[in-house]
Parts: structure tokens; sequence; C-alpha cells
């Protein structure tokens, strides 16, 4: 049977070009679905792009387990939920193949290997962040890891930003961002509520409506809540039940109860990927609970860069080390690890509660043109976002001080010219030329960056 090609968007990347193949294979055994899961969470580098491509290859392309038209499906209603998209469509084909097993083995195995990795860099970071070595290497990494959110920026702007009304949503989500300080909840949601409403009034100004396909009517009538509400109270006790052992053991004033109750909340406000919440979670842990400096920040998204997974559990470094720097009771090596532990948790097992309470509703997402409206505007606003965090890790890597200014509702915290880090701006351009002028994969600019900043320490 021939081949199909057919482009397609898949998020922070602009565009993959996949095969379509009519017919699935049979359901494969459980055995092969732990196997190929297992294989995909351990080369799951790139980030969302490179995973989402990497899934479709494996699953759709290679072995045709889930057709090409239930995979963009999918995909679409991935992008309608808080969380790491990625991981989402993982759990959902599990789903889609051997039901709620298959979901946890495919969302856990997407998860565990990254997760792994990280937590063993956090812990030699917690040990040997202030050794001059240590801090050379990360100020490459830092460098590298800024040009990488630039192209997340110029990427996700061509995609999201095709109309007028949409570029003036970013220029004014990042305005309220990075010179009035307003919280990153109500700039998403602000903007999800204006979308909502342009969709129903004057739907022409978030551009052309995409086709979407036609929907059998038996999968719009079928209504199966007593299954979307099982999933709902299972899911959520399993996510509070932690929380709830943290609170009667430690009460609400420690550290772990307050990391617990932030990555819940960013657990679910985490829409339009890892880079969109980075600059709200980078403002509460730095900022607001002064658990990181800005410059550790910057080193736990390098961190999470290079390993596998989603990129979005940089959270898992942050809480480590909140709980490593105020450990009591515990030891220091130990409350970390429960702070890491307890951030993965609460971040990650609402994904499989979002997944199977709302799978059985897929189709129906896909004609929900309010809906799409509404996240139109606010994938449109994370370009603001995200740039709003480009700028915060620009400031904080390429100057050593900086100088607040108020006036009125204004708080600009401006960069002193004169303690311009020039090594740090020197391994930021080697960066952008290995990236984007000799397309370089991430991994590769990540080590030479890391040892041009060593040798940059040597010199003096």
């Amino acid at each position: 049977m021939g081949k199909m090609v057919r482009k397609v968007g898949i998020g922070e990347d602009e565009m993959v070009t996949v095969s379509i193949i009519p017919q699935p294979a049979p359901t494969p055994d459980f055995a092969d679905l732990v196997r190929v899961s297992a294989r995909i969470g351990c080369l799951s580098f790139g980030g969302p792009a490179g995973q989402i491509a990497l899934m479709h290859r494996e699953l759709v392309e290679q072995r045709g387990w889930i057709s090409e038209e239930q995979y963009l499906h999918a995909l679409n209603f991935c992008h309608l939920l808080p969380g790491p998209e990625a991981q989402q469509l993982a759990i959902w084909i599990g789903w889609r193949l051997h039901g709620v097993r298959g979901g946890l083995c495919a969302g856990l195995l997407f998860v565990i290997p990254g997760a792994l990795v990280i937590l063993a860099l956090s812990m030699l970071y917690g040990f040997a962040a202030h050794l001059g070595w240590f801090i050379a290497l990360f100020l490459g990494i830092k460098a590298a890891v800024l040009v990488i959110i630039a192209q997340a920026v110029v990427r996700l702007a061509g995609r999201a930003l095709n109309t007028i009304f949409k570029r003036a949503v970013a220029a004014v989500a990042f305005l309220a961002l990075f010179v009035f300080n307003l919280p990153f909840p109500l700039v998403v949601i602000g903007a999800g509520a204006i979308g909502w409403l342009v969709a129903r009034i004057r739907p022409a100004l978030l551009g052309p409506r995409t086709a979407t396909p036609d929907t059998p009517a038996a999968l719009l009538i079928r209504r199966p809540w007593r299954y979307s509400l099982w999933a709902v109270l299972i899911g959520g006790t399993l996510w509070a039940a932690p929380m709830v052992l943290v609170l009667a053991m430690l009460g609400p004033h420690h550290v772990l109860w307050q990391i617990g109750v932030f990555f819940a909340k960013l657990a679910v406000v985490t829409f339009g990927g890892a880079y969109a919440v980075l600059a709200y979670m980078a403002q509460q842990a730095v900022g607001a609970q002064h658990w990181l400096t800005a410059p550790e920040m910057a080193d736990g998204l390098g961190l999470a860069e290079t390993t596998p997974g989603p990129l979005i559990m940089v959270t898992q470094f942050v809480g480590y080390l909140a709980a490593y720097r105020a450990p009591a009771p515990f030891t220091p090596l130990v409350a970390g690890l429960l702070g890491a532990l307890l951030t993965t948790w609460v971040t990650f097992a609402p994904c499989f509660m979002w997944v199977f309470a709302l799978a059985p509703w897929i189709e129906r997402l896909e004609q929900a043109r309010l809906l799409k409206g509404a996240l139109a505007l606010v994938t449109a606003a994370i370009v603001g976002v995200i740039a709003n965090l480009g700028m915060w890790f620009a400031v904080h890597l390429l100057f050593r001080e900086m100088h607040p200014h108020a006036l009125g509702p204004i708080s600009l915290a401006l960069p002193v010219w004169s303690s311009f880090d020039w090594r740090a701006g020197m391994l930021a351009a080697l960066s952008a030329a290995l990236l984007t002028g000799r397309k370089w994969s991430v991994i590769r600019v990540l080590a030479v960056v890391a040892g041009a900043g060593w040798l940059l320490a040597q010199i003096g």
C-alpha cells in the first residue's frame, strides 16, 4: 500500500514531514509496548518537537500501532491540556493501545529515565555548585540556553502570530510581565478569556479557521461521564496523597509543603510548553521564595536541556535545592531527595489524570470552536511570556549587577552597563553561531561551550 507525504506542525518546532499510513497494525503485546516506551524515554532528547517526532517515527511510521489521523487528533488534544504535551501524547497512545495500564506504562517510562539522570545531576550540583571549575562549565551552558530560548521565541512566533491581533496580544503579554510584573497565571487566564470572547464575536481576528475532520455522530453522542469521574476522583486522590502526608507530619510551614503547593499550582497553568512556565517559576523560586539565585535557575535549565524527557523536569532541580538548603529535621541529602521526588510527583501525576479523564472526549474537543479560540490567544500570549523569560536570562547572564528602577506601577531592574561579562557574551555568540549557523545539535553545542567556558576561566 502506498504512502502519502504530509507536513505537520508539532508545537515549538515548525514542521515535520511524516508519511501517512492508512491502516494501523494490530494492537501490540503489552511487553512490546513496554520495550518501545522504554526506548522512547531514553532517546527523547531535543525538547517537545524532537520527542513528538521521535514518537511519530517509532509508533506511526515504523510500527503502525497508531494511525496518522489518530496521532494528529491526539496531538491537538494534548495541546489543550496543561502540562508537557509530549508526555501526555505518550500517555494517550499507551491508553489507546492497552487502556489504563498502557497509559501508565508509556507515561512513566517517558519520564523516569530523564528524572533519574537529572536527580543525579542535581545531587552533584548540590555538592559542587561553589567549585570554580563547575561554575566555569556552567557559564558556557547558560550561554547556550539563552540562544535556545531565543530560537524558541522565533519558532513559536512564526507559527502562532499569524494575525496583527495575535502579535498585539504577544506584545502586551511581554510588557505585562517585563514592565509591570503581573503574575503569569493572570496573563494566561486573561488571554484565554479574551480569546474565548473574540472567537464568539469576531473570529476573523484569530485568522482563518482550520478544517477538522468530520466526527461520527455516535462518538459525539456518547457521554462517558462515569469513566471520566472515576479518573478524576482516583487521580486527584493519588495526586494529593503525598501532600496530605507532608501536612500531617511536618505542618504547613515546612519547605516540603511549600514546594508541593507551588508545583501543584504550576501543574495546572503550564499551557504552552515548558519555556512558557519557566518565567513564572523563575520569578517565584528566585524572587518570592528565595530557593535559588538567578544564575542557579539558569544552571537548572542547562541541566534539563542535556537530559532526556520533558524540559519541565527542571522543576525537580528546583525542588531538590530548595529542600537541600532547608533540610530540618532531615539531613540535606535526604531532604533534597524528598523535595525532588515530591516535586516530580505533583508536576507529572496530573498529566495521567487529565488524559485518562478526557481521552474519551477527544473527538468532541476537536469541534470546540470557542475553546480553540481561547487556546489560540493563550499561545499568542505565550510568545510574550517566553520573550520575557529570554530577557530575564539575558540580563542575569550578561551583567553582574542590576539596578532597580520604579515609576508608579512600572518596576524595572536594569543592568549596570559597566558590569558586562565579556566571557558570557563571547560564549553566547559562539552558541548562536553553532546552533543557528552550523545547525549543530543541542547536546553537541552544550558540550563545546561548556569546555569553552572552562578554558576562558583559565585565562583569567
